[in-house]
């Protein structure tokens, strides 16, 4: 046999035994990360700010890479509203301004969700119809459920305006019409 026809066939064998101990690997991780306690799911119940009759839920679900987001939302007036991830999981204030604002760990500028830069609570805009019903579904990879930069204990704020992306540090959303504190969901759910 060849020198090089050796060498090809120890270069596939090596390729070969490294992709099966990557896939080996990634199976250990995901097999470890569900034994960790790490949370797969989370939910936020939205509840009106004071004079508002905005509510609904927010399931934030691990998907992948990142954490898929449902959001079914009613009350709203119609058009589009800002929609964020706050700091602080705290909506007991009447206009819900013990959120705090927007999650923002990496102190990046505020922005829109697929841009390079942004808040990690920047979850862009819902759409509410002429009823005032608003869903929304999306993968977002910034976010986590454990971690330093979880968003588990933190508020999700539905907002009165659309999120403009530019304005420093809101997107000028307006005021708050709903908050909701995102707790682990309860295996077994």
């Amino acid at each position: 046999m060849s020198n090089l026809r050796k060498n090809r066939i120890l270069t596939l064998s090596a390729a070969g035994v490294a992709a099966v101990a990557a896939i080996t690997g990634a199976a250990f991780a995901l097999a470890a990360r569900a034994d960790s306690g790490a949370p797969e799911r989370a939910v936020a119940v939205l509840a009106p700010t004071q004079g508002q009759k905005v509510h609904g839920q927010v399931v934030f679900e691990r998907k992948g890479s990142g954490v898929e987001v449902v959001a079914e939302v009613e009350g709203l007036a119609p058009g589009t509203h800002g929609f964020h991830v706050h700091e602080v999981g705290d909506c007991s204030a009447p206009d819900a301004s013990s959120a705090k604002g927007h999650l923002n760990p990496t102190n990046e500028p505020h922005g829109a969700r697929d841009a390079a830069k942004r808040h990690e609570g920047d979850l862009g805009n819902i759409e509410a119809d002429a009823s005032g019903k608003a869903q929304a579904k999306l993968v977002d990879t910034k976010l986590s459920l454990d971690g330093a930069q979880s968003i588990v204990g933190k508020a999700v704020i539905v907002h009165e305006k659309a999120d403009d992306f530019t304005t420093q540090p809101t997107g000028n959303a307006g005021g708050r019409v709903a908050c909701g504190v995102v707790k682990v969901e309860a295996k077994g759910r």
